[in-house]
């Protein structure tokens, strides 16, 4: 209810602010008027090579725990779990119950399923991390100065993740750990069966080559989905004949995800471009550009994916089902 009613004061506000700016919409209207058509077709081969970036993710971290999936496969269930990430407040969650329920209907074992959901998750926010740095190094002392304070929550963040690690690593603290888990174990058969799939999970981990090389290809993946659709905003600015500010769009680009990222309305409406057209002008882009620019490229990354979305929601379900039904008919047959 908190989130509703937190949701509906925010849309209010963001269009309190589309009133108050009715001129530089109309505007940004007319620039979006006479847009080119060749950047606009960039921007939609980046927008969706940037899918099939992060699909490349799911699809190793898949693999390394010896499922194997098609590209295509993959690519439908991602384009389809960031249509229903987009649908409610906190999509986020269900968009990620839904891709856990359809891992699990095509036999990928459950701690495999949960793995792949946050490492992927681990990935992207990594990646997002490198982009953030590169943003912070581009836009000079000032930038440095404005995101001090989220990159100390960075490095807190990773100190405490050290700090776990290290003491994973003391052998007093493994053994008590050890002798915890075996005695809580066969006392519920749930716990029980959770230790058994991930001790199997473990023993894929450990097929993988050692170091750092293996993790190269879907770290690089994830770095290009953010970097795709970098591409996809600059790809807008050029199709608006709207220069572009590189020395602030990283740290602009990356400021903007970051709260888009809690889905604190359907789809971040309203929240990513409200804070992207801000730190846009913030950066030098005339007001009526910059809103031009945030339209032009939430049109191609949020609004054009929607339809196919879900489209591939329904066929994705509906295979789902009907494979339920048939594993449903082929045990009663056995009996």
């Amino acid at each position: 209810m908190l989130w509703w009613l937190g949701a509906a004061l925010l849309a209010g506000a963001v269009i309190l602010v589309a009133v108050l700016r009715r001129r530089e919409l109309a505007q940004a209207y007319r620039l979006i008027a006479e847009v080119h058509p060749l950047p606009v077709a960039l921007a939609v081969g980046c927008e969706a090579l940037s899918f099939v970036c992060f699909a490349c993710v799911y699809r190793w971290l898949l693999a390394a725990g010896g499922a194997r999936w098609s590209l295509r496969r993959t690519t439908a269930v991602v384009v389809a779990a960031n249509a229903v990430a987009g649908v409610l407040p906190g999509g986020a969650a269900f968009s990620a119950a839904w891709v856990y329920r359809q891992l699990r209907r095509r036999e990928v074992e459950q701690v495999l399923a949960v793995a792949v959901l946050v490492m992927a998750g681990a990935l992207s926010a990594l990646s997002l991390a490198v982009v953030f740095v590169a943003g912070a190094v581009a836009a000079g002392p000032a930038g440095l100065r404005t995101v001090l304070l989220p990159l100390l929550g960075l490095l807190t963040v990773v100190a405490i993740a050290l700090a776990v690690l290290g003491a994973s690593r003391c052998t007093g603290f493994r053994t008590a750990a050890e002798r915890v888990w075996r005695r809580v174990g066969p006392r519920s058969r749930r716990v029980r069966q959770a230790q058994q799939e991930l001790a199997r999970l473990v023993e894929q981990a450990r097929d993988l080559q050692p170091g750092l090389r293996p993790w190269f290809r879907p770290v690089t993946c994830a770095l290009l989905n953010w970097a795709l659709d970098l591409a996809c905003l600059v790809a807008a600015l050029w199709a608006l004949d709207i220069g572009v500010p590189w020395h602030g769009l990283l740290l602009a680009y990356v400021l903007t995800q970051i709260p888009g990222s809690l889905r604190l309305t359907p789809g971040s409406l309203g929240v990513v471009e409200t804070s992207l057209s801000a730190l846009l002008v913030l950066y030098g882009l005339p007001p009526a550009s910059a809103i031009a620019a945030t339209l032009l490229y939430r049109a191609i990354s949020f609004w054009a994916p929607q339809p196919v979305g879900w489209a591939s929601w329904l066929a994705i379900t509906l295979s789902g089902r009907r494979g339920d039904g048939d594993g449903v008919h082929a045990r009663r047959a056995a009996r």
